[in-house]
């Protein structure tokens, strides 16, 4: 026994020094991330969250309704300041016998850093051409964009849905005529992305709140948009609902409803609106999904502390089997 490990301890000693001096090799930084999806149940139903990619906003010019020194103070709460990289996520919904996309990414409409949602749908194991409908909360380019690309159509058997009262507002000519040139780029980047699908006959309107499919509906939420819509997804006893824009910063809206942004079109009914619905979702606890909270941007809502506000709470990781 004594001869075997004066045997190992030597074999170790001389494989030790016939070792490189350096700790590793030199490997190039990849500076790329991956997945840009994540998944969970609602029920029975398979929601995927798709990452189109992050923007930095200067959230200290383009919120509303607060002091630049709160705005600051509340982002470094989060260990956050401005510019902040802000998200952009759409959500895959699979009812088992159809496949809905919410939002479809800015494709080329907002910027060199998005554009990525085609690339991680197919990552989390779909293809375009499966997607049966695609439902918009509204028409801002970073909702539509990447409807189409090269001008034609990206989701070639989709039917597209979008709020009555949103499609008539941006798809008009009169009103892109009139707007001011900071605004004509929203209104050229909706009528480009919705455009294919008119006139393939797969542009399908609703109005007001509308069940799409069984435990699935449209409700309005106007103020951020004249049309802006959430989806309500329910199956099997758990809620999800699809806030879209409700929340641009959640730093400073989710403690300060009040407090808007300079996209807003109407800044009062949206703070109304955000008030509302998370008074209900931190009231019934049920999730939440958003476009632009940090990805995945699903999650709950619970009060905040002294009954100020409320506070995120970023969804658990949930293993699907």
């Amino acid at each position: 026994m004594r001869n075997l490990r004066t045997f190992f301890a030597s074999t170790c000693a001389a494989a030790l020094l016939a070792l490189p001096m350096w700790a590793g090799a030199e490997a190039p930084m990849q500076k790329v991330q991956s997945p840009g999806w994540y998944r969970m149940m609602v029920g029975n139903i398979e929601v995927t969250a798709l990452s189109d990619g992050t923007v930095e906003l200067p959230m200290e010019k383009l919120l509303k309704g607060i002091k630049i020194e709160q705005i600051r103070a509340l982002l470094a709460r989060s260990y956050r300041r401005p510019p902040v990289e802000t998200s952009v996520n759409a959500f895959l919904v699979n009812t088992g016998s159809r496949l809905i996309l919410i939002d479809a990414g800015a494709a080329g409409l907002f910027g060199p850093t998005l554009g990525n949602l085609m690339t991680n749908l197919k990552l989390a194991g779909y293809t375009p051409e499966q997607v049966d409908e695609v439902w918009i909360t509204h028409m801002h380019p970073d909702h539509v964009g990447g409807l189409v690309i090269g001008g034609k159509r990206a989701y070639p058997n989709a039917i597209v849905r979008a709020d009555a009262n949103e499609a008539s507002y941006w798809l008009s000519a009169e009103r892109l005529g009139n707007a001011k040139a900071d605004d004509k780029a929203f209104f050229e980047g909706a009528i480009a992305s919705i455009k294919p699908y008119i006139e393939a006959g797969k542009f399908v309107p609703f109005e007001g709140e509308k069940e799409l499919m069984p435990g699935i509906k449209a409700m309005p939420a106007p103020g951020h948009t004249t049309g802006h819509t959430i989806y309500s997804i329910e199956n099997d006893g758990y809620k999800l609902v699809v806030w879209g824009d409700l929340v641009h910063a959640a730093a400073v809206q989710f403690p300060l409803p009040a407090v808007t942004i300079d996209f807003d079109s109407d800044p009062r009914r949206a703070a109304s609106e955000r008030q509302t619905l998370m008074t209900d979702a931190a009231n019934r606890g049920y999730f939440v999904a958003l476009t632009h909270v940090q990805f995945p941007g699903l999650g709950q809502v619970k009060p905040g502390k002294d009954g100020q506000g409320f506070e995120w709470v970023p969804a658990n990781y949930y293993a699907i089997p």
